[in-house]
């Protein structure tokens, strides 16, 4: 019993801990993140102009195997850790699933279907397509990260799709706006004031690849944040560095995995010849 005291208390001032001060993203920071991610467009430009094999998942037969038979596949792509910048750290997970049985087509309109997110995706509990001129899109979504603590964010999104093939199709996405939200979901909701937010997540990139084969559509996704360093005092208390590192993992997977099963269930529901009758949605 004391042990379990001991525990519960420790998580309370962990999760007390994890936000005792303001966080702001600094102009190095900021740029030290950009020169991070202008390597990894080019590596994404790379396998969309066939320089490099276009699924991450054709780099090994082993992990090609384990999507085959089912399994969502996630790897971090900046080695055994986050890495490291002046006052930050940069996330940076790429994932695969492959979908039988549904169509390219199938895949965009629910991906693009931005109003429905909320109803799709577990961390978002609140979604909204703001605009769209043909293929790029501005998007609000409202997410929830929990680990521990929880942290909720307004996030604005601009996406561009774009065809490879008949049955390739990649896309960007990038945060424009990332704000903590104070009192989710109650009267006294509010966004909270520059300097006073916890640095949980500053910045979101993600890159994706659609392809349709092998019976199925296979959905990757690099996702790359910025979150901010931890204090050396906050590294050395349990569940703190889990909180901050393992979650945009768990995020990735759980996108994947709503892709996925929200996929199959309309397949389920579809009747017979559905899927061949429903009309490619525009992607140039």
């Amino acid at each position: 019993m004391i042990k379990i005291l001991a525990t519960l208390g420790l998580v309370g001032v962990t999760a007390a801990a994890v936000t005792p001060d303001g966080a702001t993203l600094s102009d190095t920071t900021r740029k030290a993140f950009q020169r991070y991610i202008e390597k990894v467009e080019a590596a994404a430009d790379a396998h969309g102009n066939g320089s490099q094999p276009f699924l991450w998942a054709d780099g090994s037969k082993e992990r090609l195997q384990r999507l085959r038979g089912g399994a969502v596949v996630i790897e971090r792509s900046s080695g055994s850790k986050p890495a490291k910048v002046e006052g930050g750290l940069i996330h940076d997970w790429i994932g695969a699933v492959h979908i039988p049985g549904v169509t390219l087509a199938q895949t965009l309109a629910l991906v693009q279907d931005y109003d429905r997110h909320k109803t799709i995706y577990p961390e978002v509990i609140d979604s909204k397509l703001k605009s769209r001129e043909g293929d790029h899109f501005v998007i609000f979504l409202k997410l929830k990260k929990k680990k521990v603590i929880e942290v909720v964010l307004n996030t604005t999104h601009e996406v561009q799709y774009s065809r490879v093939d008949a049955t390739r199709v990649r896309s960007w996405s990038r945060t424009t706006r990332v704000v903590e939200v104070d009192d989710a979901g109650t009267p006294h909701e509010r966004e909270k004031p520059p300097g006073s937010e916890s640095g949980f997540m500053w910045c979101l990139n993600s890159y994706w690849r659609f392809a349709e084969r092998d019976g199925g559509v296979y959905v990757e996704c690099r996702a790359v944040s910025l979150s901010r360093d931890l204090p050396l005092v906050l590294r050395l208390l349990p569940f703190v560095p889990g909180v901050i590192n393992d979650l945009p993992r768990e995020s990735l997977e759980g996108t994947l995995t709503a892709t996925r099963d929200a996929l199959l269930k309309a397949r389920r529901a579809a009747p017979t010849g559905a899927a061949q009758a429903r009309p490619f949605p525009q992607v140039k």
